[in-house]
């Protein structure tokens, strides 16, 4: 079974940066898609930074040159690191994870398989 544990501080001001990461357990192979997921008070979660099975990347348009999605295979670490934070990205942050590497199926709507227990992220103005 799949175990993903999300870390990172979790508070900042707005202009602020913030480095997440996710720690994959020993049966997440290299190539499998995974991804960044945030869910705001009252609203849908939604795909935030998504790598496919290629290697490729994929952002939400709100985070998008402010995000980087990266990852560390031989740590199985997967990283969020986000810059110039707005009030808005505030809210609880989810890594996730595929069983699979196949190129051209994992987006930032994909139904991915693992996910993590989430890790609180405040923006305050």
């Amino acid at each position: 079974q799949e175990q993903l544990v999300e870390s990172g501080v979790g508070s900042v001001q707005a202009g602020g940066s913030l480095r997440l990461s996710c720690a994959a357990s020993v049966d997440t192979h290299s190539s499998y898609c995974m991804g960044w997921f945030r869910k705001a008070p009252g609203k849908d979660r939604e795909g935030v930074a998504v790598f496919d099975g290629d290697g490729s990347t994929s952002y939400a348009a709100s985070v998008k040159g402010r995000f980087t999605i990266s990852k560390d295979n031989a740590k199985r670490i997967l990283y969020l690191q986000m810059n110039s934070l707005k009030p808005e990205d505030t809210g609880m942050y989810y890594c996730a994870a595929a069983n699979h590497g196949i190129a051209g199926l994992c987006h930032l709507q994909y139904d991915f398989t693992y996910w993590g227990q989430g890790t609180q992220v405040t923006v305050s103005s």
